[in-house]
């Protein structure tokens, strides 16, 4: 390894086991020796990791039947990340420099095996769209919900990075309406120039109430991030052959008295039985191929001008624990990034906001 690396690596981790909601007290920025690879390995130095909702589960401990592990107080926290090689194993086809992608963000610096890390090639106009959630919001319109031409789609959450997206593919995909639900005024209007032809605000006034004016005749197509409520409001509005895809369940996950690994939902069985509705939840190693097809028609929309991908980038590891609590509480718009150094947005490419 080249002699211009430096000693440490600064990495974030875990001080305690949350109680409620993860605040940035509950994290630490600290710096440990660089990790030395081992045979078979390779060094990268991370540039940009995403700063997903599914921690939560991993901080709270209720990981059972998760393909994750639960993240200890000690432990360093990981995540979806983008970086440079800069040693790489002979017979592996990495060269220093080339960019990956791997799931050991939260650090400056990562040693892994060659096998778990991915070659990131230049398909994408912006290399850190990479890192959105669109695949989740293109399997479950696609693959779950078979959106079909002139469907009323309704999207919870949609202010987050999969929602972000999910109207915009909607309307790409053919659907007549799309309807969506948010935290915020501001949100809402933001979401507007997504796609979203109406957006309900949490607490303005009963969803159901809201889906009846916004549908009258009905949805087709729920894509929920969310659950609790506006799941079961969703059954009540749904169309003979609606068709439900559940790729988040943040009603229950962010509740700050669960630990993440739980969200209880009442639903009219019923209805869901005399108006044949169909709900799928996804998972992901149920659809081999998604990454690469999600991938190529990403980039050929970025390309075309026809999608955009909304992110907030936040410049420093020392602010990743900020991130995430605000994060988890609501305070930003999109997939929330954060450039491991503060001059990362101009060294991998600029930011779409």
């Amino acid at each position: 390894m080249s002699a211009a690396l430096p000693s440490t690596s600064r990495e974030v981790r875990l001080v305690r086991t949350p109680t409620g909601l993860p605040l940035a007290s509950d994290l630490e920025v600290v710096a440990r020796p660089l990790p030395r690879p081992a045979a078979g390995e390779v060094l990268v130095r991370n540039r940009h990791f995403q700063v997903f909702a599914g921690l939560r589960t991993l901080l709270g401990g209720e990981t059972d039947g998760l393909p994750l592990p639960t993240v200890r107080p000690g432990d360093t926290l990981f995540g979806p990340t983008l970086g440079e090689v800069v040693d790489a194993p002979e017979g592996s086809g990495l060269r220093p420099g080339d960019r990956v992608e791997h799931l050991l963000g939260w650090r400056e610096y990562a040693s892994l095996p060659v096998a778990q890390v991915t070659p990131a090639t230049d398909r994408l106009p912006d290399p850190v769209a990479r890192l959105s959630s669109g695949a989740s919001a293109y399997a479950g319109l696609v693959r779950l919900a078979r959106l079909r031409e002139g469907d009323t789609v309704f999207v919870t959450g949609a202010a987050g990075g999969v929602g972000t997206l999910a109207g915009q593919l909607a309307r790409l995909l053919g659907a007549g309406r799309v309807l969506g639900s948010t935290g915020s005024a501001a949100k809402a209007e933001r979401l507007t120039a997504l796609g979203y032809e109406a957006v309900y605000v949490r607490g303005r006034q009963p969803v159901d109430r809201w889906l009846r004016e916004a549908a009258p005749e009905g949805i087709d197509v729920l894509l929920d991030t969310v659950g609790g409520e506006q799941l079961t409001a969703a059954v009540r509005a749904a169309r003979p052959g609606a068709r439900f895809a559940l790729v988040g369940a943040l009603a229950g996950q962010l509740a700050p008295e669960r630990h993440g690994g739980s969200a209880p939902t009442e639903i009219d069985s019923f209805r869901v039985i005399t108006r044949g509705i169909s709900i799928q939840g996804l998972n992901g190693a149920d659809h081999p191929g998604l990454g690469e097809e999600w991938l190529t028609r990403f980039a050929d929309w970025l390309r075309a001008d026809e999608i955009t991908f909304p992110h907030h980038r936040i410049p420093g590891i020392e602010r990743a624990p900020r991130a995430l609590e605000d994060m988890l509480g609501g305070g930003h718009f999109g997939t929330v990034i954060v450039d491991v150094d503060a001059d990362g947005a101009r060294e991998l490419g600029a930011s779409q906001r």
